[in-house]
């Protein structure tokens, strides 16, 4: 973006105020040579020192002007335009793919809770609750039932001596 005259001024008098201030320190030329050499310059402080040496020759601030950007061409409005277009439709297809996830999602749960009354649907969620039981292996119940046989043992014996 252009800046303004008055941006302008005020950053060519600070500039002015800093030049005196090492003009007045005594070390100008060398300090600015090294400085010339070391920093480069970046694309606004180049803009404006144009400027200023226009004005110092004498040329008019509407020529001084910098243009504003290009107006975007007709292409690129359509690219654009066909972009947006592209992207309301993605969006619209998405919102509709929701939509019909959801309404399969509760049609199916409402089909499985119509399928799941009476002794049969108790009987069904039974089954489903064993399948999902973590079963012990052969050693585990070997050993379960060989503690649960003594202890049957034992208790039958203690139960007779009485």
């Amino acid at each position: 973006m252009a800046k303004s005259r008055a941006q302008r001024k005020a950053e060519r008098r600070a500039r002015e105020a800093e030049a005196q201030k090492r003009v007045a320190a005594g070390r100008d030329g060398e300090s600015r040579a090294q400085h010339d050499t070391q920093v480069p310059v970046s694309g606004d402080i180049a803009e404006v020192e144009a400027v200023e040496a226009g004005i110092a020759a004498g040329a008019s601030e509407t020529q001084l002007e910098t243009p504003d950007a290009p107006k975007p061409s007709r292409s690129s409005r359509r690219a654009e335009a066909k972009r947006l277009k592209e992207e309301e439709r993605r969006k619209r297809e998405e919102r509709k793919r929701k939509e019909s996830e959801q309404l399969a999602k509760r049609q199916k749960q409402a089909a499985a809770d119509r399928q799941r009354g009476g002794v049969l649907g108790f009987l069904l969620s039974c089954w489903a609750e064993l399948k999902k039981v973590q079963w012990p292996d052969r050693d585990t119940l070997v050993q379960a039932s060989a503690v649960t046989i003594i202890f049957v043992a034992v208790a039958a014996a203690y139960l007779g001596a009485l």
